[in-house]
């Protein structure tokens, strides 16, 4: 299930064509790209955060068709019983059913990204190109998605510590893949113990309810529970005191157990609230940690958070802390946030609804370029082979992605044309010197099917994304109704897809 075949069928069946054609080796480009950043219903994303790119090269560097593989597409049968793949492609697929023609450029992982931008750029044999859209897709559109809902909580937190825990509410195997993305987009930890091995990270975790219930069901209470997590783990303990009643007993018990680790030379990490009004239970917890001489621990909060849910919790603190004689910045400063559903499903928006569509064909030693034409103008995609700029300005900030032609060069010291990817009234034009850099953004990855890239480390992945979404303006990164980022076409790329699109209309009259 995880081999060559992780993917449609569709695309077994075009490669067929495509070979029963004599065009199966012909060398084409596809481009990969969303079409708008995932809405939440109650707020929206002004960005994205690339992710994925690691897992896919090393499924396409494991994924060939083998025995087994060629042995069941033989045994498909079409409508009328005839067989569905002929003997002289299943032997092709035997033979050459893999990547290793197959360049692949693409915006690393951990950049900030947005609509309609070659994310990851495919060039190569059309057939293998073909098969791999699926797999591609799958692996990218998903984690950049939680990447995404990551990034905005670790934002919305202040950039305090986000514990991932959504292995046990995730879509099974898909909970790896998320916990990878979440780690990659703000999550500090993860629950999940066979992705931290992975990452090179160690897991995280509290303990059960159940742990408290069956001491009290036993009849020895919810203190004899917490001191026996103590006694297991006097250096790593951190309490869940929501069971029974959080301010009546489980802070209080927290902090006899916590009196009892010092006196025995231990410090406790802290508690965790999972229920009830988190801002202010946070509230009165710290009151009765600093009263009893423990101003520093943690305070963990779950249960179903999200980015507008830390950011509301946040500003009740802001709001309520200073009548109850705390200082607000300190207890926020406390807080660790434990999410769960609401990151690793993407709660509100399930779906990148990420593309792949032929761009251009090689044909006479020439590059030919391609469009698909849509009744929307918003989902006709952008031809041609082309570069990705990333435009800053004398600040520092990003002001503009740039699509152009492939052997366009950007000059800061001219004006610059920027058009509206769809819409014919809107362009701008940037003045001369505006622009104080021009950042390619795609890097060549794989050439041929060999691997030309050094995948960088988790940290540098995080300081990469952290430094993309400082360069955005404020505007872009609010949580509700964020501004519109520019992405923009260069004049010539521009005339380039309307020339294409008035010549397919033509061809159809």
């Amino acid at each position: 299930m995880e081999g060559i075949l992780f993917t449609d069928q569709y695309q077994l069946t075009m490669a067929q064509l495509y070979y029963r054609a004599g065009l199966h080796e012909r060398t084409v480009q596809f481009d990969h790209f969303f079409r708008r950043y995932p809405d939440y219903d109650s707020h929206q994303a002004g960005y994205c955060i690339s992710a994925g790119l690691e897992w896919l090269l090393e499924w396409m560097q494991e994924a060939y068709f083998c025995a087994e593989d060629i042995d069941y597409l033989r045994s498909q049968r079409d409508s009328v019983g005839k067989p569905l793949f002929a003997d002289d492609f299943l032997s092709w697929l035997a033979k050459d059913g893999n990547f290793n023609g197959i360049t692949l450029r693409a915006v690393p992982e951990g950049r900030v990204i947005h609509p309609n931008t070659p994310l990851t750029v495919v060039e190569g044999p059309l057939a293998m190109a073909q098969i791999l859209e699926t797999s591609l897709l799958a692996h990218i559109n998903y984690q950049t998605l939680i990447a995404t809902k990551a990034s905005r909580m670790w934002e919305s937190g202040r950039g305090r510590p986000i514990l991932e825990f959504g292995l046990r509410r995730a879509q099974e195997r898909g909970a790896n893949a998320g916990a990878r993305a979440a780690l990659i987009g703000g999550a500090s930890f993860t629950s999940n113990v066979g992705v931290s091995r992975a990452m090179g990270l160690p897991p995280k975790g509290t303990h059960a309810h159940s742990m408290v219930q069956l001491f009290m069901a036993m009849g020895l209470g919810e203190l004899a529970a917490f001191q026996a997590f103590a006694d297991v783990y006097p250096d790593d303990c951190l309490l869940l005191v929501d069971t029974v009643d959080t301010l009546q007993s489980g802070v209080p018990h927290a902090i006899k157990v916590f009196e009892e680790l010092r006196r025995k030379g231990h410090e406790p990490v802290g508690i965790r609230l999972d229920s009830g009004d988190l801002a202010y239970l946070s509230i009165q917890a710290a009151k009765l940690l600093n009263t009893a001489g423990f101003p520093n621990t943690q305070i963990v909060l779950s249960g179903d958070l999200d980015e507008l849910v830390i950011w509301q919790i946040i500003t009740q603190i802001s709001q309520e802390a200073p009548r109850y004689g705390l200082d607000a910045d300190h207890l926020i400063n406390r807080l660790v946030y434990g999410v769960g559903t609401r990151l690793i499903t993407s709660w509100g928006e399930p779906a990148l609804g990420g593309v792949y569509k032929l761009v251009a064909v090689r044909q006479d030693n020439q590059w030919n370029s391609a469009i698909k034409i849509s009744e929307s103008p918003a989902k006709t995609p952008n031809p041609g082979r082309k570069q990705l700029l990333r435009l800053y300005d004398a600040r520092g900030k990003a002001t503009a992605d740039l699509l152009t032609l492939e052997d366009e060069t950007i000059n800061p010291s001219e004006p610059i044309v920027l058009r509206h990817p769809s819409d014919h009234a809107k362009s701008r034009t940037l003045r001369s010197n505006t622009v104080t850099e021009s950042e390619p953004l795609l890097q060549e990855i794989m050439h041929e099917g060999k691997m030309v890239y050094t995948l960088p480390s988790l940290e540098e992945i995080r300081a990469r994304r952290i430094a993309d979404v400082e360069a955005l303006d404020p505007g872009i990164r609010r949580l509700v109704n964020p501004h519109i980022y520019h992405v923009s076409l260069s004049q010539r790329l521009w005339d380039l897809k309307q020339d294409l699109i008035e010549t397919a209309m033509l061809q159809t009259q």
